[in-house]
Order: C-alpha cells, then structure tokens, then sequence
C-alpha cells in the first residue's frame, strides 16, 4: 500500500483527475456571461456580436471593389508623360529579376488623361464616371507586393500571405468588430472567384467559422441569378424548423458536455442559428424591385454593359446599410489583358465605371460614405512594357489602388511610381501597410489584433505593416 501511495502522479492523471474543477472554472464563467446577460434582459453575446475597437475609429464597415485580373495603373489613374514619350524604345530601367514573362519595348497608354474635380487628379478615358466624383478618392500610387502569378497575389491581397492559407481580411474585420446586425453575416463576398485561390480569399482560416465569408452566387453565375445557397425552406414552416433546430441544438450541445471544446462544432451551431435568422431579413435584401428607377439608373442596372456589376454594387450598398461589417464585389476575372489591352480594358471599364460612381454616389446621399470605406483594386498592375505586341505582363512591383469615404483624405494622391510606372517610388505602401491602415481606419491596431493559433500569435499583417497616415484626413 505505501509503494502505492508514493507512485508518483502522471501527467495525464492529473488532468484526468482535475478535469472536474476545470470543467467548474468554464461553468463559472459560462453562469457569469449568462447572468450579466439575463440582468440586462439580452442574450448571451455571440461570436458576432459588436465589439469595441481599440479606438476611436473613423470608418464603421468597408466595400471592397475587387478588380480580378489585375488592371494597369498606367492606363488608368497613374500617367505617365514620358511613357508616352518614349513609347517604342527599349525600357530605359532595369527590369525585375524575377518575371511573370518576358516583356519587349515601352507601351504608351492607348488612352488620354485629363484633370477632373476641383482636386485636378488625372484619370484617365476609360473612366469618365468615376473621373466625376474623384474630389472624394484617395488615389493611392505606390502599392507593390510579392508575387508575380494570380493566386498568390489573391491570397496576399486577401489574406496577408501568399504561401499559406490563412484568414482573408474581411473575417479579421469581423473577428476584431463583429456586426451590426445579428440576422446577417458579418462578412459577404458578391459573386466571388472560385480559381487563384478561390474560397480561400474568403475563409476565416484558423479563425472560428463564425468570421467566414458567406457567398452570393460565384463568378461563373449572373449578379441577377445569383443568390444565398437554400436561404428559402418553402416545405418546412418557420416554426417547426424552431422545433427542429432546438432539438439539434440540444444534441449538439450535449455532444460538447462530453467531448469538451470542438471549435468546428461550435461553428455549425452557429451557423444554423444564423442561417434560419436570415431567412427573415437576406430575401429582402436582396429583392431590388424595391428601388426606385432612378437609383437603379444611377448604378447601370437594366443597361447590358453594366447591369451584373450594377447589382452587385447596388447589394453591397443594401447589405452594409442592414449592418454588415464586410462586403466584397468582385469584376471577375477579366482584367488579365497579356494582349489585345485596347479592347479588354475599353469593354471592362465600360462594364464598371458607371456603377462605381453610382455607389460613391449613393453612399455619400444616403450619409453612409463618411463612415464607409471603400477600396478599389486588383491584385497587382501591369507592366509598362509590351507583351505580345499590344498587351501588358504582371506588375506587382508598383501598381494604383484607391480609397473613398471612411476619414481618408478626399481629392488626394498618395505616392508614385517611377517615371515609366514600374516600381513603386515615394510613399510606398505594401499590401501589408495597405492591410494595417485598413484597419487602423476601423479602429484597430493590426498589431493587437491577433489570435493564437499552433503556439504563436497570428495577425492579418504578420510581422509587417505600417500604418499610412498620409491617406486620412
């Protein structure tokens, strides 16, 4: 009896042993959050739910305007005099060393630039609309960024890393502030891309499946066609999907009293319970007969060239107006001119032009665009030099992106390229500096918004990212 007594306690028996007063801590806690809820007659708050920021923050919710394929800067918001000057010769500075393809003489832009605004900031032919309404851009010309090939630039862009899969920039925002509204997600993607990294750009990665994206339809499907995959249940009555979920609800929950913590299950509770919210509110959201022919006009709805992106910026406009945190609207996968640049980047703009401004429009008459950013971009440029006689190759070493609404500096531009615009030059701003003065115009420090993860501390930035203050007002 006494050798028993002296064997000495493994690690597993302890915790076996102590796993009661372990599991009492977690009760505690649990009866603390529900108390203080209960006294406040609320319920519990969720992974959704609002959260403070770290201060005070100038913008509440972002779009972002994604322009798939990656369009040119020089044909677009940055000019380039001596491009065109020059047009034809050798290029006179030094190549990457690293290309996506190889690329001959100097291209000058097919396209004019003149002065809109008070501001007096260039842009150029192909973007008449947006031209119009540029005193409210900060028009950023000095993003660069790692990779060369699409998917890794759409992971970088989305994501922060362009090797691994991590979570996307909108389930950040949304773990760090939750949402406004709790019978929506916090984080939706229009139409989304399913190549270069598909449901990776919107994955919430290692963090809680809460924060991931939830799709509207995808690429491949029309903006008018596309919609929340089974948000309708015309054979189950409300009711007794209530009866059905409490029940699962219970089984599931049950499941975790025995098994402990299983983030995946958690998930899926959620996930229903939010699912079966929805129902109440998404089908409204998405109904556009409700807008007026002149709000419909204003976005290209109902015109061929701009009806499908017309939607989906019309949506986003209706979706971050109900409280949702992080709308993403994607123009894919149509910028990728290697040749014929003249009549792809004429028939996209075209298709584009027109309902960005109306959104900018619409936001700033609604009262929504001072505390709503929106970010216009790809996920690089194009090269200065030819490819394939009349197309451009990759560019991620200087490319233009731009800001509007959300405290940055209207009627501005931030950095420069070269004389030719191939690398980015003054005020240079990786897509991790990019990423952390996104986020410190929500209110965020990207530095301490972090979630541990495989024994060290995650953020969207990693170990980089300076914030810009040069882009806010």
């Amino acid at each position: 009896m006494c050798n028993n007594f002296l064997k000495p306690t493994t690690r597993r028996e302890m915790l076996r042993d102590s796993s009661v007063g372990f599991g009492m801590l977690a009760l505690a806690s649990l009866l603390e959050e529900q108390a203080r809820a209960d006294a406040k007659g609320k319920p519990a708050p969720g992974p959704l739910s609002p959260k403070v920021p770290h201060f005070a923050p100038r913008a509440k919710r972002v779009i972002f305007l994604f322009m798939h394929g990656g369009p040119s800067q020089v044909d677009t918001f940055d000019p380039k005099p001596l491009l065109t000057r020059d047009n034809g010769k050798p290029c006179p500075i030094a190549k990457p060393r690293v290309q996506f393809a190889q690329t001959g003489n100097l291209l000058k832009s097919p396209w004019e630039f003149k002065k809109y605004g008070q501001s007096g900031i260039e842009v150029s032919d192909l973007f008449p609309h947006v031209g119009s309404v540029v005193d409210d851009l900060c028009v950023i010309r000095s993003l660069h960024a790692d990779n060369t090939a699409h998917g890794g630039a759409l992971l970088q862009l989305h994501t922060g890393s362009d090797t691994f899969i991590r979570p996307s920039m909108g389930s950040w925002v949304t773990y760090g502030l939750g949402t406004e509204n709790q019978n929506l997600p916090g984080f939706i993607t229009i139409c989304p891309t399913l190549g270069h990294g598909g449901v990776g750009n919107w994955s919430s990665g290692f963090l809680p499946a809460a924060y991931q994206g939830t799709p509207i339809g995808n690429a491949a499907i029309a903006a008018k066609d596309a919609a929340i995959n089974y948000i309708k249940n015309a054979s189950t009555p409300a009711d007794l999907q209530r009866m059905q979920l409490d029940l699962l609800k219970d089984m599931n929950e049950d499941q975790l009293k025995h098994f402990g913590v299983d983030p995946q299950l958690e998930g899926r509770i959620q996930a229903f319970e939010l699912a079966f919210r929805m129902q109440t509110v998404a089908p409204e959201i998405m109904d556009l007969s409700t807008e007026s022919k002149i709000t419909k006009d204003l976005y290209g709805i109902d015109d061929k060239p701009t009806d499908n992106f017309g939607r989906q910026c019309l949506l986003a406009r209706r979706f971050v107006e109900k409280g949702v945190r992080f709308v993403q609207v994607s123009h894919s996968y149509k910028w990728d001119q290697h040749g014929d640049l003249r009549n792809g980047h004429t028939n996209n703009a075209k298709e584009v032009d027109k309902p960005i401004a109306g959104l900018l429009k619409d936001l700033k008459a609604r009262g929504l665009l001072k505390d709503t950013l929106v970010v216009w971009g790809g996920e690089f440029g194009r090269t200065p030099t030819a490819q394939g006689g009349d197309g451009r190759d990759h560019n991620p070493h200087g490319f233009t992106m731009w800001m509007a609404g959300g405290g940055v500096k209207p009627g501005t531009v931030y950095g420069s390229t070269d004389d030719y615009g191939y690398y980015a030059q003054d005020n240079k701003m990786h897509i991790h500096d990019l990423h952390a003065t996104m986020l410190h115009l929500l209110g965020m420090d990207h530095k301490k918004l972090t979630y541990r993860y495989g024994g060290r501390d995650f953020r969207l930035t990693d170990v980089f990212g300076e914030v810009a203050t040069g882009v806010m007002a």
